[in-house]
C-alpha cells in the first residue's frame, strides 16, 4: 500500500500603483502541504489616509476575481475558508488560509485603491481616474500538482514575467 501526501503550490504576484501608493507581498512561489496554514502577506504604502485593499485570486487559464475586500479597519473579512483584517496601524492586509486543499493553487495578488464603487453584484474595484495607466506585473507559470513521498520533495512551476498596462 502505497500513501503519499500533497502539496499545493501557490503562485502571487506584485501589484503596485502610482502616486506612491503601492503594496508589498511575500516574493516568490510558495508551496504550502494540503491541509496546512498558508499566510501570505500584505504590506501597503498610501498618500491618502482612506483606502481599501483587496486579494485577488486567479486559477490557471481563469480571469482574476475579487477573493477579499478589506473596506473597514480591523475588521475580518472571511470568504471560501480564506481571510484576512485591514490592519490601519500595521498598514496590512494579510491572507490566510487554515487548511489549504490543491483546488486552492493559484496566482494570489494584493490590490490597493482609494476608490470603491458598490455594483449590483458586490463591490467593484475602481482605482483614482488620477492614477491613469497602472502597470500589473504578474508572475505567471505552469502549475505542477503531484503526490510526492516525502514531505523533502517539493512541487515546482515555471515562472515568467508578463507585463502589461491596462487603463482601468
Amino acid at each position: 500500500m502505497h500513501s503519499a501526501t500533497h502539496s499545493v503550490l501557490v503562485i502571487f504576484l506584485i501589484l503596485g500603483g502610482t502616486n506612491g501608493d503601492s503594496v508589498n507581498q511575500t516574493e516568490g512561489p510558495v508551496t504550502v502541504s494540503e491541509g496546512a496554514l498558508m499566510t501570505l502577506n500584505c504590506t501597503y504604502q498610501a498618500t491618502y489616509s482612506t483606502v481599501y485593499l483587496f486579494w485577488y485570486v486567479q486559477h490557471l487559464n481563469k480571469a482574476p476575481q475579487v477573493l477579499l475586500k478589506g473596506l473597514t479597519a480591523d475588521k475580518k473579512v472571511e470568504h471560501e475558508g480564506f481571510q484576512a483584517t485591514l490592519v490601519k496601524s500595521d498598514r496590512s492586509f494579510h491572507l490566510q488560509k487554515r487548511a489549504v486543499q490543491a483546488s486552492d493553487s493559484a496566482v494570489y495578488y494584493c490590490a490597493l485603491s482609494d476608490t470603491v464603487t458598490q455594483g449590483c453584484g458586490g463591490a467593484e474595484h475602481k482605482p483614482r481616474v488620477q492614477m491613469g495607466l497602472w502597470l500589473w506585473a504578474a508572475l505567471r507559470g505552469v502549475l505542477f500538482l503531484s503526490p510526492v513521498s516525502s514531505p523533502r520533495e517539493t512541487v515546482k512551476a515555471l515562472p515568467g514575467l508578463l507585463l502589461r498596462a491596462k487603463d482601468l
